[in-house]
């Protein structure tokens, strides 16, 4: 074989080792060269070799090929830039590559390389990673931090974002004390656990810088499930329910979203609303112990007494509200109240019924036809017939024993209430071809359409209308026609 040949084979097998980029500067940076045995050769010597042929070196990112460039320096300073531009964007984090550098030098008889297409090409595929801490939810990454210590700030943030730093410091002490808790005092509350509902995990993980998140960022994201909330414009004849329902959203939750809006609230035309469905990625459940001085209402009780008219009472007891002690055990996920159950209740005072007797004797609308005197006691002052002039048309009775006027027999009132001359006045109706009238009166103690029981009290004597002084003007009426009230009272 002659020299040429020989010179090609050589071009497609020999490859040499080449050392590896400064790890001062790239740190953890794998960058690796492919080394293979030389072939001897014992015509040509190492000098003349190198003089005849030249060293180019195939890039490689995780077994796929970048390109080939004709010297290392122009992948170190891809690399170099790569991680001074991380640094000024991110600040001083410990970078790491994404995906393993690779490069195999080889011997060639005629070089060709691309240096600057495969720069970019490196430039556009180099990942760069820090060490990260991630907030495991359930299994599944939900949230990067740069560290331990950002992490334990967002998970105790999470529960501070319900309970105060007084409180969880308790808590935590009573938990590490397990001693049981002393009963509560009146009126007094007590938060007894905190808790997250979901499996939470922190693990070490290489991530992209921009995934990181601030504590605050991210406390954020954990209870809402976003950082944006999403916004709409009312538009012309919306309204509150129509809104909600478009968005998947509860009038209540909808009001919660946008404070200061309320179901009264007259919407404005280019009014914007906060739309964002929440779903948080945690929820913190609080449990709180509340002791409440309670009212016990009285109840109302009704005896029925066949001996009083339907339609009277009267009361036998007055009611009293009691008193109790209750101790309640509140849940709240994220905030909202989801249970409440009486761990103890105390009665500190019974309530007292209220106790009416209700009549149940039904009022007669058709009188007996016999009269009863209308007014306890007293004297016939004036008769009917004429006086002064002018005819009577019923009897007067004065200086009863009491004011009270009585009903001379069961009938329906008509009538009840002024009348000019009479004052004022009630008339009855006793569906028996009767009709009796009271005047003068001072207080009237029924209405129209009431059905009146003999001897019931329907009113007090006065002196109202043309009257010389306090008296009842009586008057009996039959089939329409004036009747004398002496012929049928007994």
């Amino acid at each position: 074989m002659n020299l040429l040949n020989r010179l090609k084979d050589i071009h497609n097998k020999i490859k040499v080792s080449v050392s590896s980029i400064s790890t001062s500067l790239l740190k953890k940076t794998v960058i690796t060269a492919l080394a293979v045995s030389a072939i001897s050769i014992h015509t040509v010597s190492a000098s003349e070799e190198n003089g005849m042929f030249e060293t180019v070196y195939h890039v490689y990112m995780n077994d796929t090929y970048i390109g080939t460039v004709s010297d290392q320096s122009v992948i170190n300073q891809v690399i170099a830039d790569k991680m001074s531009e991380y640094k000024e964007k991110y600040g001083n984090y410990e970078f790491e590559l994404g995906k393993d550098v690779t490069y195999i030098p080889e011997f060639v008889y005629r070089k060709t390389v691309d240096n600057e297409r495969t720069a970019e090409k490196l430039r556009e595929t180099l990942s760069v990673e820090t060490e990260a801490v991630a907030i495991v939810v359930n299994d599944q990454p939900a949230v990067y931090v740069k560290s331990k210590e950002d992490a334990d700030k967002v998970l105790e943030q999470l529960k501070l974002s319900y309970v105060s730093a007084e409180q969880l410091k308790l808590i935590e002490e009573q938990k590490a004390s397990n001693q049981p808790l002393p009963l509560l005092k009146e009126s007094e509350s007590r938060i007894i656990d905190v808790q997250m509902v979901e499996d939470v995990k922190l693990e070490t993980q290489m991530v992209e810088p921009s995934q990181l998140m601030s504590v605050e960022d991210t406390v954020n994201y954990l209870k809402k499930g976003t950082l944006e909330e999403k916004k709409y414009v009312v538009q012309e004849g919306e309204v509150l329910g129509s809104i909600a329902s478009k968005h998947n959203l509860s009038l209540k939750q909808l009001l919660a979203l946008n404070p200061g809006v309320t179901e009264d609230t007259l919407l404005q035309i280019g009014q914007e609303l906060n739309v964002t469905v929440y779903e948080p990625l945690v929820h913190i459940v609080v449990q709180k112990e509340v002791n409440k001085k309670e009212t016990i209402p009285y109840k109302k009780e009704v005896i029925e007494d066949k001996s009083l008219f339907k339609g009277e009472t009267r009361v036998k007891q007055e009611g009293q509200n009691g008193e109790r002690s209750v101790t309640y055990v509140i849940t709240e996920t994220n905030g909202i109240q989801t249970s409440k159950q009486i761990k103890e209740d105390k009665i500190l005072k019974e309530p007292v019924n209220h106790i009416v007797i209700k009549g149940t004797k039904v009022i007669p609308s058709r009188g007996t036809g016999n009269f009863a005197w209308p007014t306890v006691g007293g004297y016939i002052s004036s008769k009917q017939g004429y006086r002064w002039g002018k005819f009577h048309k019923g009897i007067d009775i004065a200086r009863p024993s009491n004011y009270t006027i009585k009903a001379a027999d069961n009938g329906v009132v008509t009538f009840a209430g002024w009348d000019g001359g009479y004052g004022k006045k009630i008339v009855i109706n006793h569906k028996n071809g009767f009709k009796t009238v009271y005047a003068h009166l001072s207080t009237i103690n029924v209405s129209v359409g009431q059905t009146v029981s003999k001897g019931q009290k329907i009113g007090v004597m006065g002196s109202t209308g043309n009257s010389t002084g306090t008296h009842l003007h009586f008057e009996v009426y039959k089939n329409g026609v004036l009747q004398n009230p002496l012929n049928y009272l007994h």
